[in-house]
C-alpha cells in the first residue's frame, strides 16, 4: 500500500531562562504590586456599564420597501414576473465579493447598512469604508454595527468617518472599549466571561433595503483574496427583492437594542471637520493606489440597478426564507432560547431524502449531532461533511472539540473530508500567492434543492452563544451550484479523505511498527496518491495544542 506517514516531528528548541531574585525587597514590592492588580481587577469586574439607551442615540429603520429608488425601480418588473420570490446570486470568489459590495455601495441612493462581526481597516477594508464615504458624501445614511470582539475602536479612519454626519457607528456587546484601557479590558475577558463570550456574528450589508449581501466573508483582506498569510474559502449570496426586507428588519433590531453602543460613547478620541477631511483624502489615494491591484473595481462599470433592468447580474429567482437570531440571545441569554436558524436547519435536514452536504469550518456535533446525523444515515441519505483540517483551521481548539468525534461520525456512515491548507496557486490579487488557505464558508445543502447559506457554523457557540443568520433558499439550480462547488472542494486535490483504517493499513502499521491509527486520511498530490496515520501537514506544536484544549473544559464554548 503506497504510503507517506513522515510527520514533521521537529519543533524549534525553546530557552527557557529562569531568574530567581533573593533580595526580599524586590518580593515585596512584586507582591504588592500583584495585590494592587487584583484589588484594581475586583473594582473592575463590579463596574456596570449603562445601557446603550442611557447615552444620546436615535431609534432609526430600514428605508420602507415602497420607497422609490433606482434599485426599486429595477427590480419592481421581476418581483411581479416572480411572485413571493426573490432574485439570487452565489458570489463564489473573494474577488467577485469584494466588487459586489462595491458596487452595492454605489448602488444605493438613500440607505446602505453594515452588520459585520469583524471589520478591519486593512487594504480591503479600508475600500470598503471608502465606498461607505462615497455613499455618504452622496447623501446616503450609513449604518455600520460592529460586535466588540475583534474591534479596534481607536483606528482612526474608522473613528473619523463616524464624525460625518451622515455616518453613524455603533458597537455591539462591548466589554471594554476605548474609555478603559487595555488592562481593564483584558481583566473584562476573565471577570465577565458569560458577557464577553456571547457576540455577535451576523454578516450582512443592504443597500436602499432592496439588495443585500449575506454569507461567511467578514470585512477583511483574507476573506477577499488579498491576504499575504491566509486566504479563506468562503461563500456568499447576492439577495435582491423581497427578502431584503426581512433582512433589514433584523438589522434594525440589532441596531436599536440596549447592547448597540454608539461609538462616540465609548471612544475618548475627539475629531473636528479637518479629521474627516483628511480621512477622506487618505482613503481616495489609497482606492486610486489600490482598487486595481486588488481587482475591487466592478468588472462592469454599469450601475447596478441598470444591471438589474438589462439582466445582466444573472439573478435566480426562487422562494426563499429569511432566519436569524433575535439580539435577546446575548441581551438575556435564556437555556430555553431556541436559535431560529438551528432549528430551521435542523427540520430541514430531518427531512431529507437523498444528501446532505455539510460545509462547516467550526464542526463541532457532540453526541446528539452524531446521533442526528447517523439516524439519517440508517435511512439511507448521503451524509457529507467537509469541515478544516488540522493543519488548515485558525481555530485549534475547535479542532480539539470536533477530533473525538471523527470515529463515531464514521461508524455512522458519514463521509468526512477535512479541506488542504494547499497553496494559492492563482492569486487573483497583488497578494496572496503563498498564503495558507482555511475553510471559511458556511453553506447546507438539502437533496440538491434547497441550500442554507449564511454565518452559522455547526457548533455549540453557534447554537448558544452567538448570533447568527441564515438564508433558506428553495432552489435547485442554485443548491446544485453550491453543490457542485462542494464537489470540487472535497476532491482528494484539496480535501483529505479522512476514513477508519482497514485490517490490511492495521496489518502494514504494524509491519513498518507505526502504531496503530483509527483514522486514516488520503489525498492526491501532484498525481500520486497519498495515505497518512496522523493529522497531515500538522506538526507536532499543533498536534500538541490540540491535545492540550482537549484537557480543558471549553467544550461549551467552542
Amino acid at each position: 500500500m503506497p504510503s507517506n506517514h513522515n510527520q514533521n516531528l521537529t519543533t524549534p528548541q525553546h530557552k527557557t531562562a529562569f531568574v530567581i531574585s533573593r533580595r526580599k525587597s524586590r518580593w515585596e514590592a512584586t507582591r504588592h504590586v500583584f495585590l494592587l492588580c487584583c484589588a484594581t481587577a475586583m473594582l473592575t469586574a463590579c463596574a456596570t456599564r449603562p445601557p446603550a439607551t442611557a447615552f444620546e442615540r436615535h431609534v432609526t429603520h430600514a428605508l420602507p420597501v415602497t420607497q422609490t429608488t433606482p434599485l426599486h425601480t429595477a427590480l419592481a418588473p421581476f418581483e411581479a414576473a416572480h411572485p413571493d420570490q426573490s432574485g439570487f446570486r452565489v458570489l463564489a470568489s473573494g474577488t467577485d465579493a469584494l466588487q459586489m459590495r462595491i458596487a452595492l455601495a454605489r448602488a444605493a441612493t438613500q440607505t446602505l447598512d453594515m452588520q459585520y462581526y469583524i471589520a478591519n481597516e486593512d487594504t480591503t477594508g479600508k475600500l470598503l469604508l471608502g465606498a461607505a464615504l462615497y455613499a455618504a458624501d452622496h447623501g446616503v445614511r450609513v449604518r455600520m454595527l460592529v460586535d466588540d470582539l475583534n474591534f479596534n475602536d481607536i483606528d482612526r479612519v474608522m473613528a473619523g468617518l463616524n464624525s460625518h454626519e451622515n455616518i453613524e457607528i455603533r458597537v455591539f456587546n462591548p466589554f471594554g472599549s476605548a474609555q478603559q484601557g487595555v488592562f481593564e479590558r483584558t481583566t473584562n475577558v476573565f471577570t465577565q466571561i458569560g458577557h464577553f463570550t456571547r457576540r455577535m456574528h451576523n454578516k450582512a450589508m443592504i443597500a436602499d433595503n432592496q439588495a443585500a449581501i449575506v454569507g461567511g466573508r467578514n470585512l477583511g483582506d483574507e476573506y477577499f483574496s488579498a491576504s499575504e498569510t491566509l486566504q479563506f474559502r468562503d461563500l456568499d449570496v447576492l439577495a435582491a427583492g423581497p427578502i431584503a426586507a426581512d433582512i433589514s428588519a433584523s438589522f434594525d433590531d440589532y441596531w436599536n437594542s440596549s447592547i448597540a453602543y454608539p461609538l462616540r460613547a465609548l471612544n475618548k478620541q475627539k475629531f473636528d471637520a479637518k479629521v474627516l477631511d483628511q480621512t477622506r483624502d487618505e482613503l481616495r489615494q489609497h482606492w486610486r493606489t489600490n482598487a486595481d491591484p486588488y481587482n475591487a473595481k466592478p468588472l462592469n462599470a454599469t450601475p447596478l440597478a441598470a444591471q438589474i433592468a438589462g439582466q445582466q447580474l444573472g439573478l435566480t429567482w426562487a422562494r426563499a426564507e429569511f432566519k436569524a437570531d433575535l439580539p435577546e440571545k446575548i441581551e438575556h441569554p435564556s437555556p430555553d432560547y431556541v436559535s431560529p436558524p438551528m432549528q430551521r436547519l435542523g427540520e430541514l435536514m430531518h427531512d431529507a431524502k437523498k444528501d446532505f452536504l455539510i460545509t462547516s469550518p467550526y464542526f463541532v456535533p457532540h453526541d446528539a449531532g452524531v446521533k442526528a446525523l447517523g439516524e439519517l444515515t440508517q435511512r439511507g441519505i448521503r451524509i457529507a461533511i467537509l469541515t478544516n483540517s488540522l493543519a488548515a483551521t485558525d481555530a485549534v481548539a475547535v479542532q480539539a472539540g470536533y477530533s473525538p468525534f471523527r470515529v463515531p461520525l464514521l461508524r455512522a456512515g458519514v463521509e468526512l473530508y477535512e479541506f488542504k491548507p494547499q497553496q494559492n496557486t492563482a492569486p487573483t490579487s497583488a497578494a496572496g500567492s503563498g498564503s495558507r488557505a482555511s475553510l471559511h464558508a458556511k453553506t447546507y445543502v438539502i437533496d440538491r434543492e434547497i441550500l442554507v447559506i449564511g454565518s452559522m457554523n455547526l457548533d455549540p457557540r453557534s447554537a448558544n452563544l452567538n448570533t447568527e443568520l441564515a438564508l433558506v433558499i428553495h432552489s435547485p439550480a442554485l443548491a446544485g451550484q453550491v453543490a457542485q462547488l462542494f464537489d470540487r472542494a472535497t476532491a482528494p486535490e484539496v480535501s483529505y479523505r479522512v476514513t477508519l483504517a482497514d485490517a490490511a493499513q492495521f496489518a502494514y502499521l504494524r509491519s513498518i511498527g507505526a502504531p496503530p491509527s483509527p483514522l486514516v486520511w488520503t489525498d492526491v498530490e501532484n498525481g500520486t496518491r497519498r495515505t497518512y496515520i496522523f493529522d497531515p501537514q500538522a506538526g507536532l506544536y499543533r498536534n500538541a495544542l490540540t491535545g492540550l484544549f482537549s484537557l480543558l473544559p471549553v467544550n461549551a464554548e467552542l
